[in-house]
């Protein structure tokens, strides 16, 4: 197993991560517009195969009233079927982190199925209070319908700022 990192997420990287499977995020019935990832971090198999990856990309959000800020954002975060529960999701999350502490803004975002909030606690995130906003192509929509926000300090003595959080685009 290796340990690589690479930049967009290609169509056959995906298909080989996913697989057959319909909804791998288990968000189709959202059917939100999803922010595609500039950087990724991935497991490779010893015989070539993607099996497991994790995205980061930097946004503007708003807290509130004050000007937005970038923070990093974390998403596509996934384990082909045939290889959950090995402990590659961790692997992907931890190294992502790292990466994410290089790129400059204090701060990571993510969005997440409420069930798997526990895996994201274990790595220093924690629930974002009070509504969520994001962009989508019918306007301004509160994505906290469809999961969790969750937050995590990339610099020490971050914390989160105040306010109604709005992500001036899609989720990512």
């Amino acid at each position: 197993m290796e340990l690589i990192e690479f930049g967009r997420l290609s169509d056959g990287q995906y298909v080989e991560l996913v697989g057959d499977e319909d909804d791998p995020f288990d968000a189709a019935e959202f059917a939100f517009e999803w922010l595609r990832k500039e950087h990724h971090v991935g497991v490779r198999h010893d015989d070539g195969r993607l099996l497991a990856a994790a995205g980061l990309v930097v946004v503007d959000v708003q807290f509130g009233a004050q000007p937005p800020i970038p923070v990093v954002g974390v998403g596509g975060v996934i384990v082909t079927a045939s290889h959950r529960g090995r402990g590659f999701g961790r692997q992907v999350i931890s190294e992502a982190l790292t990466r994410a502490e290089a790129m400059g803004p204090e701060i990571a975002l993510l969005f997440c199925r409420p069930e798997t909030t526990g895996l994201y606690r274990r790595h220093g995130f924690a629930e974002v209070p009070g509504p969520v906003l994001v962009d989508q192509p019918d306007g301004i929509v509160e994505i906290s319908r469809a999961g969790m926000t969750m937050w995590r300090p990339l610099k020490a003595g971050a914390r989160l700022p105040h306010g109604i959080v709005k992500v001036n685009g899609p989720p990512f």
